[in-house]
């Protein structure tokens, strides 16, 4: 039986997974597209999990790394929300290398530290930002599933994939017409309660 870490680790990894997954065959203008009202888009969805992942496991656990956040970039200031696109000057392959490269500065401070190993999430209020990367693991896999929810949602809006595309992906095998039944009875059911 694998220990806490690798367990957590592994959840996180799996978010991570499924976020890149989501980007799979999608042409650029597609990942990049806004398809909401507050402009989120499966690119995004991606680069904030790698921007959040540099912050809590390199500057939270005395780590930085030499790569530079979105925020850091000269011009940009914070609440550009320049971690949550990719910008004119980024093609989708430098934002796919980067946060590569994310995520490997992240993982090795997972592998190099103890679950007890103490850091300062330096941007959460002073009364609760002491941590420990055990905290740390469940609080950004837990956020990264959430954004992962939202990339399913985004997806399926986009082309109609659903789910993981793995055997368990916890979706019945219904076909076009059984996916339509299934909606028209929703809606007969939301109608009867309106």
């Amino acid at each position: 039986m694998p220990d806490l870490k690798e367990q957590l680790h592994g959840h996180l990894r799996a978010q991570r997974a499924a976020l890149r997954l989501k980007l799979e065959g999608v042409p650029e203008r597609e990942a990049r597209l806004p398809r909401t009202r507050t402009g989120t888009n499966l690119l995004g969805l991606y680069k904030h999990a790698a921007a959040c992942e540099l912050g809590y496991f390199g500057e939270t656990f005395g780590r930085p790394s030499e790569i530079v956040l979105p925020w850091e970039r000269p011009g940009v200031e914070p609440d550009d929300n320049e971690d949550m696109f990719g910008t004119e000057d980024e093609s989708l392959a430098d934002v796919l290398a980067w946060c590569e490269s994310g995520f490997a500065h992240a993982d090795a401070t997972i592998e190099a530290l103890p679950l007890d190993a103490e850091g300062t999430v330096a941007w959460w209020p002073a009364d609760r930002n002491a941590v420990t990367l055990a905290q740390v693991l469940v609080h950004v896999a837990l956020d990264e599933a959430r954004h992962a929810g939202h990339a399913d949602i985004l997806r399926e809006q986009l082309d109609g994939r659903v789910g993981l595309r793995s055997e368990g992906n916890n979706l019945p095998e219904w076909d076009e017409g059984g996916w339509r039944a299934y909606v028209e009875r929703l809606t007969r059911i939301a109608d009867q309660h309106a």
